[in-house]
């Protein structure tokens, strides 16, 4: 039977359900609230010759990305170029700064010039986090997680003890290494699964691989164009896709969602796929029908939002790489404040992304497109001054590590984006920006359900349920929900 089917929202996790639902012989409707597709990976261009990507900025796992691609008989290759970054990133502490080598060989060269001992406790690392990434990344996060029982299988049992599913990350890092400078190395991928190290599970060192042994990658045009890509596909497929369209509302009866309310109009489906922010989604929906109460989420530990300014800049900057992390902090300090505290960081660390080095149509000629970040807790008071109060000690910070001057003259293109906007744009469950943290106790079954437990044909996709926050994961996620809603 043809399905008509209705996507809620158009980022990596809807885009995917989408051309997946299309696959298999649906009509598949995406409604996006905003201007242009992508979520919190739009673009965005300015009248001065500017090009910013918004959200994402980090491609990792290239193959996991590349699945989705095959799935459809296409290449990424057939949308866009990718580059490998060298050095993939650099890492600034208060007395040194460390350039990450794209090249393997290289890497253990610079951990053991570090310390001794270090090349080969690398190479036991990645290997690994190998296989956790290959049994992980293809067998245990393509779960629709309803049930433990989709975990008893021969490969998964046999494997549970090296997955390292019960020790913490934390722990994990410092049987390999015990310089700080490698360990926050090796630590800091896990910040944007949402928690600090401690209470992350060491799984998640397959984080590690898929970022520094399978390389950092930029797509030529920017990151958005994997999100046009994927849209293209979605469109070969058949996919209706539907702009500046707001849903207000999902009309239950008799236990089924048989409707929507579109800028006011209604519209009849037979399942709707709801990749919108899970929270924004219940409170579509009567309260007797919700999943999760009020309550639930409170208790829930949120993945950072964040403090983001878009610059451009009329000079080049000199000195300064793609990928710059500015960790001269204490990172215990940083996490702790995001999480434990939920307050703006005393010490912050932030991050720098660059691609007017590696990307000339980003930026006019001579000129720099620079993104800057800051993780901060989610739920706090944001407000223009205290924006501006660290986008001053950021830009210090970026002309100290550059040897620059006066580089608050030479910017010509200002945006700033924080928790507010995260709200507005996104309606973000307290202004989360990566969705719900990768703790224990929110793995797997225990995270938000992917299905409406009362409605049997409302499912939900994306960073707060399964497999959780980051581009290849909200991939894998668009497709286990388009599976179980087009069974």
């Amino acid at each position: 039977m043809i399905k008509k089917i209705a996507i809620i929202g158009s980022g990596f996790s809807g885009l995917s359900a989408a051309a997946y639902s299309a696959k298999s012989g649906h009509e598949v409707h995406v409604f996006e609230k905003n201007s242009s597709l992508g979520g919190r990976a739009r673009q965005f261009t300015t009248d001065n010759g500017y090009v910013f990507d918004m959200g994402p900025s980090w491609y990792w796992m290239p193959d996991i990305i590349e699945d989705f691609f095959k799935d459809f008989n296409r290449k990424t290759s057939d949308y866009y170029e990718l580059v490998s970054l060298n050095p993939q990133f650099e890492m600034v502490f208060s007395d040194e700064i460390l350039a990450i080598p794209q090249d393997y060989s290289e890497m253990k060269n610079l951990f053991e010039s570090i310390e001794k001992g270090a090349a080969k406790k690398l190479d036991e690392f990645m290997n690994d986090a190998q296989y956790k990434y290959e049994v992980g990344m293809k067998d245990f996060v393509t779960k629709p997680c309803h049930s433990w029982l989709e975990f008893v299988s021969p490969k998964i049992a046999k494997s549970a003890l090296k997955l390292d599913l019960l020790s913490n990350f934390h722990r994990f890092v410092r049987k390999y290494f015990s310089d700080p400078k490698l360990i926050m190395l090796m630590e800091f991928p896990v910040i944007f699964l949402g928690a600090a190290p401690k209470d992350i599970p060491a799984l998640y060192s397959l984080m590690n691989y898929g970022g520094y042994k399978l390389g950092t990658w930029y797509p030529m045009g920017g990151f958005y164009k994997v999100i046009d890509a994927m849209a293209q596909i979605g469109k070969e497929q058949g996919v209706q896709f539907h702009l500046n369209s707001t849903v207000e509302e999902i009309k239950i009866k008799n236990g089924k969602a048989g409707s929507i309310v579109v800028n006011g109009t209604e519209i009849e489906f037979d399942t709707i796929i709801a990749s919108s922010d899970y929270h924004h989604t219940e409170n579509l929906i009567q309260k007797e029908y919700k999943n999760y109460d009020e309550e639930y989420w409170k208790k829930k530990t949120f993945a950072p939002s964040c403090l983001i300014y878009y610059l451009g800049f009329k000079e080049k900057v000199p000195n300064l790489k793609h990928h710059t992390l500015f960790f001269e902090n204490d990172l215990d300090l940083h996490t702790n404040e995001i999480y434990e505290n939920k307050k703006w960081p005393t010490k912050p660390l932030f991050y720098t992304c660059c691609p007017s080095k590696t990307d000339k149509n980003v930026a006019p000629a001579n000129g720099e497109n620079i993104f800057l970040l800051m993780p901060v807790a989610t739920g706090i008071d944001d407000n223009e001054e205290t924006r501006e109060k660290y986008f001053l000690e950021m830009i210090r910070r970026l002309e100290k590590h550059t040897k620059s001057s006066d580089l608050l003259s030479k910017i010509e293109y200002k945006k700033s984006y924080c928790i507010n906007d995260f709200k507005k744009d996104y309606n973000a469950y307290e202004g989360n920006a990566y969705g719900l943290a990768n703790t224990l106790n929110q793995t797997a079954v225990l995270k938000p359900s992917l299905r409406n437990k009362r409605v049997k044909n409302l499912f939900y996709t994306g960073q707060l349920t399964v497999p959780g926050p980051g581009v290849p994961p909200s991939i894998i996620s668009g497709k286990i929900a388009a599976t179980e809603a087009t069974k």
